[in-house]
């Protein structure tokens, strides 16, 4: 039974925007934060380049279990995984805020990134049951993009504030924990039989989507060069500390615009808009590594890379939903914990090949990872078994 919109009880209209800032907070600032501050906070603590890689992993692991948490428990305890992830994200971001050392520091860090993992799938929850079912889907699209305002809010920030990076921690930390309320306010339904959660895929799932798997895990092994040390690259280049946060805020902006082209990407086969997407992202890594002291080049790579990952990343959904359907949102949560994981490898990988052979190496070498994600798009494969349309790019 649905009750009247009202912004007394349960009310989607309170609940959307409260969800976008929660996750532009988890994401934008807690997340993705470290790699923005990650050049002041190796100058005060003595942090090197393999060790914050070393943190980015741990922090990327720790995502991937709060994830895997919250896809089991999502159905049943959605506001509690809202109140772990507000927790998550206020004790790390205070951690890093006070952090006097490397290890206090890479301890918040850590715990920090739970916050993401854990309230991605509470929110989905939390959507399935407060919105009507006619507009769940458009809803779920809006929350999951304030990724991108988020990465933009992060660069604004830190125009603000830098070099005080502690501040830029404690208003991560409050903005993340007050939306988290604001959603607990917005939902008042309490978990209903309807929506169950898909079955664990078959085996038969896993052969069908190996090509997908690969694909994440190369996307993510790839990404972790700019998520991580973009914004080191271009200080250690020698530009001004106002372009690399300006580039910084353009990566945000060409996530953000994903929004602006999913219609034309919805045009083509999954697979395709797969391979163009991370294609760019690729070329966007190594032209910020061949340039990086470069303002145009900087920013124009910057915003690319950005809208190659986020639209990339929907273009994953838009697959998986494409082979199988009726367990599209099963697909989508396992791709991502895959894909996560993946950038564990690949910011660990980074950093210890800039301690040693310096930025354009581990670039090049982050660039023909998501070059191989791209080109898994390309290949021929058999028709699915299952047909219909992918749900849309997030």
């Amino acid at each position: 039974m649905k009750r009247a919109l009202s912004i007394g009880t349960s009310s989607p209209t309170a609940l959307i925007p409260a969800g976008v800032v929660l996750i532009a907070g988890s994401y934008g600032l807690v997340r993705f934060g470290f790699g923005l501050l990650l050049p002041e906070m190796q100058a005060e603590l003595g942090l090197d380049d393999a060790t914050a890689g070393v943190v980015s992993a741990g922090a990327s692991l720790v995502y991937c279990g709060g994830a895997a948490a919250g896809f089991v428990l999502a159905s049943r305890h959605a506001r509690s995984l809202v109140v772990a992830a507000a927790a998550a994200a206020g004790l790390g971001g205070a951690g890093m805020a006070i952090a006097t050392d490397v290890a206090m520091l890479a301890i918040a860090a850590i715990v920090s990134s739970a916050a993401a993992g854990l309230a991605s799938p509470a929110l989905v929850d939390a959507v399935r049951r407060n919105v009507p079912r006619d507009g769940r889907s458009w809803a779920q699209t809006i929350v999951n993009a304030g990724t991108g305002p988020g990465i933009v809010a992060a660069g604004a920030l830190a125009l603000v504030v830098l070099p005080d990076w502690r501040l830029a921690w404690w208003v991560a930390a409050g903005v993340t924990v007050a939306s988290a309320i604001a959603v607990l306010a917005a939902d008042r339904r309490r978990p209903a039989a309807e929506g169950a959660p898909s079955a664990v895929p078959s085996r038969e799932w896993f052969a069908g989507h190996r090509r997908l798997i690969a694909g994440a895990a190369l996307l993510g092994i790839g990404s972790a060069a700019m998520w991580n040390y973009a914004r080191v690259l271009l200080v250690d280049a020698g530009l001004e500390p106002s372009v690399t946060v300006a580039a910084w805020i353009a990566l945000g902006a060409g996530g953000a615009a994903t929004i602006a082209t999913a219609g034309w990407l919805s045009r083509r086969a999954p697979r395709t808009a797969w391979s163009l997407t991370t294609a760019v992202a690729a070329a966007a890594t190594l032209a910020i590594a061949l340039a990086p002291g470069s303002q145009g080049v900087a920013l124009a790579a910057s915003a690319a890379f950005g809208w190659g990952y986020v639209a990339g990343s929907g273009a994953l959904i838009a697959w998986t939903g494409e082979l199988e359907p009726e367990r599209a949102p099963t697909g989508t949560a396992l791709l991502f914990i895959v894909l996560v994981l993946g950038q564990a490898i690949g910011a660990a990988l980074a950093g210890a090949l800039i301690g040693v052979l310096g930025h354009l190496p581990a670039f090049a070498l982050a660039a023909a990872a998501t070059l191989g994600a791209s080109l898994l798009g390309v290949a021929r494969r058999p028709a699915p078994a299952h047909s219909g349309s992918g749900g849309p790019a997030r």
